[in-house]
């Protein structure tokens, strides 16, 4: 036993927790920092539209960064589990076999990107005033998708060896690179959208560099071999069924962002697509928070759940439902009391989206304190392997209570029934949740007197 599988055997979980949560949390707000970044600045330099522009985007990028989820979270699940078992020659089949999907999936983005780009950016809500910005980023992006899929996706792998401070590191690094690029091609250029897509891929090129340098160093637990680079089809049947939760997540949450910003052009226009657009980023920095308690945790559940080990794997799960709430009722009291100072962060010369951008914030992040706990659970069933009761509670919250409302709702209070919309169906859905968990938690105590 190496010292990183020893430590997710024995190491008291409030401490493990602790000594991955720290990394992981600055890793994911750091890499939720990309899109954040691009839009202060696009936002601040060029313009309201502009930020609507690429505000836009946002339902393309997550498409991309679903798939990123789908082949980077169901390797890393296998990885851990795998490594739970004591099995480190599939822990690299998995890695192995997964690093030629990510391959396989970019190409097919980019290709499948452009050629139906004009009716996607139409569908997601892009109007003459905002589709050239749209278009300009866009095309920038898309070239770049197989450092995004493939950088994103070994990090967590990267995570889920136990290696968090190194995923830490790279985040860092790649998102410094954004950092430092943005200002310099959008003022010191004069390149505007277009030098914050190509800031935005040149440190995701960065990032895919430095992890394909880590699997092939001495610190990584699990090496990319070559012989391993080929497909095997009952590990990538495992890597998709595990990934199909936050895969579909993402998809949904895509899908859901087009018809969004749809309703917004109807009941509100532009400003209130680039409002979204702030709603997003700050809903993004929260849910990351919480993201990352789900990183430190992932391994953790994963492991002892391979290796039988039920009394850690519900200690990891209380430690970390407590620790989401936490953050989601902190982040809620700073919304509600500061909605003018986080749009101002994005443009501070329009009125008009900040009255917009107040009232997204303030009505439609209402029912935070009851997200946190959602996200994890959602996690846990996933890093058991789960694959369909996590789909079920992912889509619930995003998609299957959210999107009726959203057709209803808008109908007789406008532009503020769209808002109300997502805090309803936070509330709905958390109750379901519940449900499952509740019945869960009672397998797991009997799992747990078995093993005992």
């Amino acid at each position: 036993m190496n010292q990183k599988t020893k430590e997710l055997a024995e190491l008291p979980i409030p401490r493990l927790m602790l000594k991955f949560f720290i990394p992981s949390f600055i890793g994911v707000f750091v890499n939720a920092l990309y899109n954040i970044v691009d839009r202060v600045f696009i936002g601040q330099g060029v313009g309201s539209m502009a930020l609507s522009g690429i505000s836009v985007i946002f339902p393309v990028m997550l498409i991309v960064m679903g798939f990123g989820m789908l082949i980077g979270i169901g390797a890393g699940v296998l990885v851990s589990i795998n490594m739970g078992k004591r099995d480190m020659e599939k822990a690299e089949r998995v890695l192995g076999s997964s690093f030629l999907l990510m391959l396989l999936v970019s190409v097919l983005i980019t290709v499948i990107g452009f050629s139906i780009k004009g009716p996607m950016l139409q569908s997601f809500g892009a109007t003459a005033e905002t589709i050239g910005y749209a278009n300009d980023y866009l095309n920038i992006i898309l070239a770049g998708t197989v450092f995004q899929v493939v950088g994103f996706s070994l990090n967590n792998i990267i995570r889920a060896e136990g290696n968090a401070r190194t995923a830490m590191y790279s985040m860092l690094i790649s998102a410094g690179t954004n950092l430092v690029l943005d200002p310099i091609f959008i003022f010191g250029f004069g390149m505007g959208v277009k030098g914050a897509a190509y800031a935005t891929v040149i440190s995701m090129i960065v990032l895919t560099v430095w992890v394909l340098l880590h699997f092939r160093s001495s610190k990584s637990v699990v090496k990319l071999k070559s012989e391993n680079i080929r497909f095997n089809y009952q590990i990538l049947l495992e890597i998709m069924a595990i990934g199909m939760a936050p895969f579909f997540m993402q998809i949904a949450n895509s899908f859901v962002q087009g018809l969004l910003n749809t309703k917004l052009i109807a009941f509100g226009g532009d400003l209130a697509v680039g409002a979204m657009g702030i709603v997003n980023s700050v809903s993004t920095m929260i849910i990351m928070a919480i993201v990352a308690i789900n990183m430190a945790s992932q391994p953790i559940i994963g492991f002892n759940y391979g290796a039988k080990s039920y009394s850690r794997v519900k200690e990891a799960l209380k430690i970390a439902m407590i620790s989401a709430s936490g953050i989601a009722l902190l982040a809620f009291a700073l919304v509600q009391i500061f909605p003018e100072p986080i749009v101002q962060i994005f443009n501070s010369s329009d009125s008009g989206l900040l009255d917009f951008g107040k009232d997204g914030l303030r009505i439609g992040l209402l029912a935070l304190p009851v997200v946190g706990f959602q996200v994890v659970v959602g996690n846990f069933f996933q890093s058991m392997g789960q694959a369909k009761i996590a789909v079920l509670l992912t889509l619930l919250r995003q998609v299957i209570i959210l999107i009726p409302l959203l057709f209803i709702l808008p109908n007789y209070l406008g532009l503020r029934g769209i808002w109300i919309s997502m805090p309803i169906s936070d509330c709905c859905s958390a109750i379901i949740v519940v449900f499952f968990l509740t019945h869960q938690w009672k397998k797991l105590n009997v799992l747990a007197e078995a093993h005992s």
